[in-house]
This record gives structure tokens, sequence and C-alpha cells, in this order.
């Protein structure tokens, strides 16, 4: 594992307290779908929850990239990571309360997405104020390594607790890990705005538009993660997968937990062999494999009925995601500047976290409609195949080479 980032103090603070939070995290990820498909008992309203979702993340990621690259962007995670505390209590209380209200969990959704969307835009812009360039790769493997450990812990131990306690303590766990993200967010130096007044306030949203318009390199990066995380992803599914083909009792059981854990499982042993990919220098080729493995993978999950295999499937997917996650944030980190990377982050996260409420959107119906292996294994071939058209009609992705690292 490349460990160097972690020499800088701030890294290692945001760094750890990022790994734990990741685990309450994982716990709402788990506790929200399951709590709208018991009410419902249908794939189709836990699909219909992006409804609710994307709006929220998408206007709120917009403008916390705005905001990022006008005030001081630690005092942004700060108000972000309270907002997410406190409607994490309120998810609690709700479940607690036994309201059984769809419409009240996709509001308090709604507000949570909305907080994670600014939250997301301001800690992306972040990181490379506080690593060198030469160190990004390093960095975000490190960074991603620890949001996808908390999805392998989270979701085993909600498949432990379900059976036990329900949903509701999973939001309150969500919520006292937090609290050591805002006790790490604190101890940040001061992130104040780079460039002048005037220069921040040119253009806003528009101005973010604007400049990554005349990036082609970048809009094919975004859309490649946009056709991994929508076409090629079956999270809306699990649900009903793990009740109806793998015997999880009606409240989610231990096949829940275990296929929500197999994908980021995969991303963090690929993230603990990180040393051996973070010197490639053919970024653009990496994002099309990555892609074109996970879409593989998935289609091969939905084609078995062995719960052993199906994990593989996930595995190695995952791995494959962690690959992506590492290089598409490198290259859009390192291809702007300051001045308008709150902006573009903002952008990214529409995508990397719209993408997958727009892929619950599309595959909780189809599987509703047509089944779970269909939408499965479908949406992984279509991944595929749109991966290698995208490659094909923009051959400077497979082309692109970061620049060389400074001679020390």
């Amino acid at each position: 594992m490349d460990l160097r980032p972690l020499r800088i103090a701030a890294f290692r603070r945001l760094w750890a307290s990022g790994a734990v939070t990741a685990v309450g995290a994982s716990c709402t990820a788990v506790a929200v779908p399951l709590q709208i498909y018991d009410l419902t008992g249908s794939s189709a309203w836990v699909g219909l929850s992006a409804v609710a979702a994307l709006g929220p993340l998408t206007a709120a990621a917009l403008w916390g990239g705005v905001l990022a690259d006008a005030v001081d962007r630690r005092r942004l995670l700060l108000v972000t990571n309270g907002g997410i505390a406190l409607v994490c209590v309120l998810l609690w209380a709700q479940a607690a309360a036994g309201l059984g209200s769809v419409a009240a969990l996709f509001v308090l959704l709604g507000l949570l997405q909305g907080c994670l969307g600014a939250n997301m835009a301001a800690r992306g812009a972040v990181v490379p104020r506080l690593v060198p360039a030469e160190r990004l790769p390093a960095a975000n493997a490190l960074d991603a390594m620890v949001r996808w450990a908390g999805p392998v812990v989270g979701p085993l131990l909600a498949g432990a607790l379900l059976p036990v306690t329900g949903v509701a303590p999973l939001y309150l766990l969500d919520a006292a890990a937090l609290c050591v993200m805002l006790r790490a967010v604190a101890l940040l130096p001061p992130l104040p705005p780079a460039a002048l007044p005037d220069a921040r306030a040119d253009g806003g949203i528009a101005g973010g538009l604007r400049y990554l318009a005349g990036q082609r390199l970048l809009l094919v990066v975004l859309l490649a993660d946009l056709v991994a995380m929508v076409l090629g992803n079956p999270a809306a599914l699990l649900p009903q997968l793990s009740q109806e083909t793998f015997g999880d009792p009606a409240g989610g059981g231990m096949a829940l937990g275990l296929l929500s854990a197999a994908v980021p499982l995969g991303a963090v042993l690929a993230g603990a062999c990180s040393g051996a990919f973070t010197g490639l220098r053919r970024h653009g080729l990496v994002i099309t494999v990555a892609v074109c493995v996970w879409g593989g993978a998935v289609a091969a999950f939905g084609l078995t009925h062995r719960l052993w295999l199906a994990l593989c499937c996930l595995v190695v997917g995952g791995a494959a995601l962690m690959l992506l996650s590492v290089f598409r944030t490198t290259v859009l980190q390192a291809a702007v500047t300051d001045e308008v990377r709150g902006r573009l982050q903002g952008l990214v996260t529409v995508v990397s976290a719209g993408g997958p409420w727009v892929a619950h959107l599309v595959h909780g119906p189809a599987g509703a409609a047509f089944g779970t292996a269909w939408a499965i294994s479908g949406g992984g071939l279509l991944t595929v195949a749109a991966m290698a058209t995208l490659a094909a009609c923009c051959p400077d992705l497979l082309r692109h080479t970061a620049a060389a690292p400074p001679v020390r």
C-alpha cells in the first residue's frame, strides 16, 4: 500500500476520521432501502426513492461547489457534516416511533442527500490543497479505501443487528460516527479560497459548466463514470434478491449484509495493493478497463444462484470500481486550477453520487417488472457495450497519460 500521503498530518487526520464515518454512513445506506422495501414490498418503490434523493443532491452539490470556491472549505465541511448528523437523528426518531410513512422517509432522504451533496463537493476540493500533485493517486487510493472499508463493516454489522434491533439503531450509529468527523474537521487548518473575490464570483454554476464544456477529456471521464454508476449498479435490487434468491427473512438478514459488503470488500482489497497501481500513468486506459471489468462482473453476478459465487463476482467488481474511482478523481483534480475546483467537484458529485440514484430509478422498476436476473445481467452487459462505444468514439481517453512526476 502506498502510504506516503499519510506523512501529511492534516490529510492523515481527515483520512482516519473518514474511516469511522464510512461505517455509519453504510449502515444508513442499508437501512433506508430496506425500510422502504419492508413498508411497500416492492423494489419499484426502492427505485422511486431516487426521485426524492436526486433533486436535492444535484442542487446542493452544484451550489456546494460554488460555495467551496468562495468560502473557507473547512467551515463548509463543518456545516454540512453537522446537517447530515441532524438528519440521521430524525431518521432514527421516525424509525423508533414506528411512523411507517414512506413519504416521511422520502423527505428525510432528500434532506440527507442535500447535505451530503454539498459535503462531497467541498471534500473533493480539499484533498488537493493538502497533498502535492504527484501524490494525488496515492491519496485518492487511501481516501477511496476508507470510504469503501465502511461499506464492508457497516453492512455486515447491519446484517447482524437487523434481526435483533431493527433499523432504528443503525441511524443513531451514523449520527455518532459523524461527531468524530466534526472533531477532525475542526482541527484542520483554515482553507480559504485561493482566488480574489472578483475571480471567485465569476460565473457561479454556469461558469463551472462552461469550463467543463471546453474540456473534452473531463467530459468523457465523467461519462465513463456515469455509465458504470447507472447501467451497472444493481444496489436497488439487493433487498429483493437477498430474500427471493438467497433466503433472507422479511426484514433483512445476513445475505443482504454480505451482498452489500462484497463490492466494498473488493475495493478495500484493491486499495491494500495500491502501491502496485498508483504509479501507473496511462490513466485513461485504466479507467476504460475498470468500467468494462465492473460491467462483466455485474453481468456474471446476475446469473448465479449461489451466494458464494455471487459474492466473488461482486468482489472482483469492487476492485475494478476502486481503480475507476482513484484514476477518475486524479484526472479531474489534476486538470483544473484551485479557483474552479469546487465547482468542478460539485459537477463530479452530481455524477458519482447522483448516478447510483438514477440507477435506483432504472433498476428498481426493471427488477419489479422483469425479475432481478434480467435487470442485473442486462445492466452489466450494457455497461461493457456503452464503455466500449465511448472509448471508440473518443480515442483521446485511451491515449491520456499523466505528467511525469518531478525529479527530486
